[in-house]
């Protein structure tokens, strides 16, 4: 039977819906404007600058970023043509790729992490107490980890209206 969502539990949802959605747009507006990269640049820059040798096999990095195959490849074939990353086999199997960050793409996101810093702060940080952000972190860290591939999900269904 599928059970709907209480007054509560729907105004919790559409409450993280709508504003998760306007944080990431703005995030998203304020980064192009200061820098020309998106959010998913921006994160694949990151993954890449603090990982040993700058670069990640590519199904790993799908995994941390929580794309596609497909979707990976996409973004990383368009930040090649920017200069940002570089494809090249895995040097311990041919089979596989690895996307490898450019000094110009470590430049780009040194550049830009400043004022991306700032508006995460802006927008997000300072209207949080530290109590508020530990039992976000707690929650999302929770959800993330029973959300993560290879857990089993749950058998019941809900009604999202």
């Amino acid at each position: 039977m599928t059970q709907s969502l209480n007054s509560a539990q729907l105004g919790c949802w559409r409450a993280y819906i709508e504003s998760s959605q306007r944080l990431f747009n703005k995030l998203e507006d304020e980064l192009r404007a200061t820098s020309e990269l998106s959010l998913a640049d921006y994160q694949v820059l990151v993954l890449l600058s603090e990982t040993p040798g700058q670069r990640l096999r590519m199904g790993e990095l799908a995994g941390q970023l929580v794309f596609s195959p497909s979707r990976l490849t996409y973004q990383i074939s368009n930040m090649e043509k920017r200069g940002l990353v570089t494809r090249q086999p895995c040097p311990d199997d041919r089979r596989g790729s690895e996307a490898v960050l450019t000094a110009a793409g470590l430049l780009t996101l040194r550049e830009a992490a400043p004022q991306h810093a700032a508006s995460v702060r802006q927008h997000l940080m300072d209207d949080l107490s530290e109590t508020e952000l530990a039992v976000l972190t707690r929650v999302f860290d929770r959800l993330g980890e029973r959300l993560a591939p290879g857990r089993p999900s749950s058998d019941a269904t809900t009604n999202i209206s």
